[in-house]
């Protein structure tokens, strides 16, 4: 399965998961703030775009909402083609 990070931009994706990446404190804090955002299963995302240098940040759109995600947030999101 591919997580965000490694999305093709302008591409249509559902969120199939999230999942923790580092574990303890921060990574739940981070799962509770990307849900509270929307990044929930079942719903469609699109990455817009990637900056230079380190894709970091990343652009994304989920319904009618853009944010830009840290490399590591996307890394939490798992992705499949919608």
């Amino acid at each position: 399965m591919l997580t965000l990070d490694q999305a093709i931009a302008n591409q249509k994706y559902r969120i199939a998961e999230l999942k923790a990446v580092g574990g303890g404190t921060v990574d739940q804090e981070r799962m509770r703030q990307l849900f509270e955002l929307g990044f929930i299963k079942g719903e469609s995302v699109i990455l817009l775009r990637k900056t230079m240098p380190g894709s970091d940040p990343m652009v994304v759109r989920i319904g009618n909402a853009t944010f830009a995600l840290r490399k590591v947030e996307a890394m939490s999101i798992g992705v499949e083609t919608d």
